[in-house]
């Protein structure tokens, strides 16, 4: 399987070049921008019409924490799988053979969409089938591609521990997320694996964290057998 991986592209879909040859295109949240969920709306329809008229056969989707319409019941699941899209909200499907499993949960970090308290995400974790293939989540993994600036200008990791440490319990071939992205001085975007393990870590974020939120990636492309 063929994967193009993007995330966080914030109202800026209509900017990415679309790569031929994909059999599965994943959007692993952040598609719109707004907080209010009333104007979010407007931009998330706008993601869905253009998500579901790609030309890929397998169209994967996880709501990320600016996807506040989403949250609130603005836009429904129901709607977005009509639509010919695979929505997953800690929940699993089977695509060509290999299982995804998919939550746009992401640790509290303001007044956001699908957050949960960090001593509680734990729980969520642990419902991971334990033969996931393709894990999907928003948010990253501690210390993967999850380098940032705190609010004292200082680099700190920003991933989820508990996250962390039930993908050291699986056998992933791949692990999508996004939700921190690439500064002027750190790369997130992009993929890496680490040692001991098979795993490919895919952070697929294609905007940058400056305030006009500029495309600065147009994912990645991942094969997996």
């Amino acid at each position: 399987m063929k994967i193009w991986h993007v995330s966080d592209t914030h109202c800026k879909q209509d900017q990415l070049i679309i790569p031929a040859g994909v059999d599965t295109v994943i959007h692993s949240g952040d598609a719109s921008n707004q907080q209010d969920p009333f104007l979010n709306e407007a931009e998330l329809h706008r993601f869905i019409d253009w998500f579901a008229d790609l030309p890929i056969k397998n169209r994967v989707f996880v709501a990320g924490n600016h996807d506040t319409s989403l949250e609130k019941g603005l836009i429904t699941a129901d709607y977005i799988r009509s639509r010919g899209i695979v929505y997953l909200n800690n929940e699993d499907i089977i695509i060509d053979g290999l299982k995804f499993w998919g939550s746009p949960f992401t640790t509290a970090y303001g007044d956001w969409a699908f957050m949960k308290a960090r001593h509680k995400i734990s729980r969520i974790w642990e419902t991971i089938p334990d033969d996931t293939d393709i894990l999907v989540t928003h948010g990253p993994p501690y210390n993967i591609l999850d380098s940032t600036y705190n609010r004292d200008n200082k680099i700190e990791l920003c991933g989820d521990t508990s996250l962390m440490k039930r993908i050291m319990n699986l056998n992933l071939k791949l692990m999508c997320f996004g939700h921190i992205h690439s500064t002027h001085d750190i790369r997130n975007a992009g993929t890496r694996t680490i040692s001991g393990s098979s795993t490919i870590y895919s952070n697929g974020s294609c905007c940058d964290d400056g305030r006009n939120l500029a495309l600065t990636s147009h994912g990645n492309i991942i094969e997996i057998s």
